[in-house]
């Protein structure tokens, strides 16, 4: 099995086997639209669900409980509160976590009495914090602020890495379609947004960028030249790249999910809710969806962009009109009738491959 993973590999580099994934991008990008436009109404119903840090108030967290009944915590805290549903969560298999909101200090030793009588603990065994709004307002001005300078920086550094602003733009549009669709998911499991969350998500657009830029760096050798030939178009030269970095992507998202996805189940289901699980889940979606933005969406971005300066299109339609051009010649020199080829039947890939070697005789005495 090995052996036939490798023997691909080496034709998707070499050109004799080839995926047209230029060629269908509008099929790609049908896919990526649903997804965006799913994961965009998630965010709107049911939302992100934003976690003690964000919107401020109090939190309690009873340790060594007999039983992790959430109905009653919730029922407990909501007596001397109220005015909100107690957010209750289960941390580990011996702790509760109740998050409701912002308590002054006789009501919540109130509740802390009433919880650790409730579950039987200890007073010491019930901890309460309390997080103040102007705080989580930092955190989500500062969450922001680190996207946007995220942003510019890619942008400037790939526009004078790759001396192309397409690149920049194409890499831009996949990282907010990995972006969108990680915070959708999110929003559809209803975990918490925290701190550790938001590392993630940026995380995620650190590697989401970084496998792009490995595509679009064979992307630019393949077609540094593309213009002084005229047996492959762009689009073409720029789906080889694809397939010549298609094990390698392939490679380093499974390597890169394996401990995620370890870290994933640890998280929700050893030690319950907690930063591993928020940031680890941010992780694993975002890296998934990034391997797929990075071969579908960027490259085929790029060479949509690329495909409406006047020197490309002029350049393919000299290389459509000399495929066309020999077609036909070889038709007439065969048949001695020409014969109507269509250009549109040539496949993108059929040109990549090697030519074939003629069989040698054998030789010998008999």
């Amino acid at each position: 099995m090995a052996v036939g993973f490798a023997q691909w590999g080496n034709d998707l580099y070499t050109g004799r086997r080839s995926y047209d994934i230029v060629g269908r991008r509008r099929v790609w990008y049908t896919i990526s639209a649903v997804i965006v436009l799913l994961s965009a109404i998630l965010l709107v119903k049911p939302g992100l669900n934003p976690g003690i840090e964000f919107r401020g108030g109090s939190q309690f967290v009873v340790s060594g409980v007999a039983t992790t009944d959430q109905s009653l915590a919730s029922d407990i805290v909501q007596e001397v509160a109220p005015e909100e549903v107690p957010r209750v969560t289960t941390v580990g298999g011996s702790a509760l976590r109740i998050q409701t909101v912002a308590l002054d200090e006789e009501r919540l030793a109130q509740a802390q009495q009433d919880l650790a009588e409730a579950f039987d603990v200890p007073v010491e065994n019930v901890a309460s914090s309390f997080v103040g709004p102007s705080w989580g307002k930092d955190v989500t001005q500062k969450a922001v602020n680190g996207l946007l300078v995220f942003l510019l920086l890619v942008t400037v550094v790939m526009t004078v890495y790759f001396r192309n602003w397409r690149m920049a733009a194409a890499a831009l549009i996949a990282l907010f379609h990995d972006l969108i669709i990680t915070v959708g998911i999110y929003a559809a499991v209803g975990w918490e947004v925290t701190p550790a969350t938001v590392i993630g998500f940026l995380t995620i657009l650190g590697y989401s960028i970084y496998d792009t830029v490995v595509v679009f760096d064979k992307v630019r050798e393949n077609t540094a030249d593309v213009l002084d030939q005229t047996r492959y178009t762009y689009a073409e030269k720029a789906n080889l790249a694809v397939n010549q970095t298609l094990v390698r992507s392939i490679n380093t998202s499974v390597v890169a999910l394996l401990p995620v996805s370890a870290i994933l189940f640890i998280g929700a289901f050893l030690l319950g809710a907690g930063t591993l699980r928020d940031i680890a889940l941010a992780l694993f979606i975002g890296m998934a969806v990034g391997t797929f933005s990075s071969i579908f969406l960027a490259t085929p971005a790029e060479v949509t962009l690329r495909e409406r300066e006047p020197k490309i299109i002029a350049h393919t339609a000299k290389v459509l009109a000399a495929r066309a051009a020999t077609a036909e010649g070889s038709t007439e020199g065969s048949s001695g009738a020409p014969v109507a080829i269509h250009v549109g039947q040539l496949r993108p890939g059929a040109h990549q491959g090697t030519a074939a070697q003629p069989k040698r005789r054998k030789s010998g005495k008999k």
